[in-house]
């Protein structure tokens, strides 16, 4: 069965007034039952709640991330985000409302997240769950002194990992650094 042809996709940079009103937004969910990587982000930024798409902040090294871990076969564009389910992997996030930074949260907010997230976890049962920030994972999840890596505990039979935040902002893992915990992650999600 041949594929529709995509929708055309704005992929002009949001103005300044364009990414203030994304306060609040939502981005959908890239997600579809049975995949092998379930990325979840800690909420959007406001640039993605402007463009619709995750991780989509210019600088935001979570795209070349996945390609030096040789996830995609080349750096996607936040635009190509759907491509993934095709490489049995998707992305969530643990707040879904659009935030100028993700401390703004608040840790009720993240703890019902977690439990929204776990749901969902349920549902489309993915092999890993990984988790992108130590700390929003140990605030939402109550895990105060959890670690970057494997979890002990899993929802369901779903593995849950914790990687660091690719953000730009995080600057304590440089892209090599990025690279190489994504790509222990496929490795054991290939498993």
């Amino acid at each position: 069965m041949a594929r529709a042809p995509r929708p055309a996709i704005n992929q002009a940079k949001p103005t300044r007034a364009e990414i203030l009103a994304a306060q609040g937004r939502t981005v959908p969910d890239i997600i579809e039952p049975g995949l092998r990587l379930l990325f979840c982000g800690i909420n959007p930024g406001l640039y993605s709640g402007a463009v619709g798409h995750h991780f989509a902040r210019p600088g935001n090294r979570f795209w070349p991330a996945l390609h030096a871990a040789e996830l995609t076969p080349r750096v996607l564009s936040p635009f190509e985000e759907r491509d993934l389910l095709a490489l049995g992997c998707g992305i969530t996030n643990v707040v879904e409302r659009a935030t100028a930074a993700a401390d703004e949260l608040t840790a009720d907010e993240l703890r019902q997240g977690a439990r929204r997230l776990a749901l969902k976890v349920k549902r489309y049962r993915p092999r890993c769950l990984a988790v992108l920030g130590i700390s929003a994972y140990r605030t939402a999840f109550e895990r105060p002194k959890a670690v970057l890596g494997k979890q002990a505990e899993a929802i369901g039979d779903t593995i849950i990992w914790v990687l660091p935040n690719p953000s730009g902002l995080n600057a304590h893992y440089t892209l090599p650094a990025l690279s190489r915990v994504f790509r222990e992650l496929h490795e054991i999600a290939a498993g």
